[in-house]
């Protein structure tokens, strides 16, 4: 049965979804950008300080769900600038251990509020 998990640590979906939707083993995060939810406003620092923030809220969100960081089998960055990569590599990987989760890393032409990354994940949990 499907059923939304949901966190006050992280910010409230912009639209009409979901921070999480968990379906058995599988929890599906939508995509997290720089919002802070204490303000619920964007953080328009440095891509580094967003990639913080992001993963913070991922982390949240994961957290709600009782899982965390190594449960996570797959990763998409989305990115406004391919030179940002380097940047927001080095925030990522500080959270994962090997093996690290599947991924791939896409350029968008924009994201939503004007942010420069967003990165969804997908966990599971045996």
């Amino acid at each position: 049965m499907k059923k939304a998990v949901r966190s006050e640590l992280a910010p409230n979906p912009v639209g009409p979804y979901s921070q999480a939707i968990q379906q058995g083993p599988f929890l599906f995060c939508s995509g997290q950008v720089s919002i802070d939810p204490k303000t619920n406003e964007v953080l328009k620092g440095s891509v580094k300080e967003q990639a913080q923030l992001v993963m913070k809220n991922i982390e949240a969100v994961l957290s709600a769900a009782g899982l965390n960081f190594s449960h996570v089998v797959k990763t998409t960055i989305f990115l406004t600038d391919m030179n940002d990569f380097g940047q927001v590599n080095e925030i990522y990987a500080s959270y994962f251990k090997e093996p690290y989760p599947a991924r791939s890393t896409v350029a968008v032409s924009a994201l939503p509020k004007s942010v420069n990354v967003e990165i969804e994940v997908l966990a599971y949990k045996n």
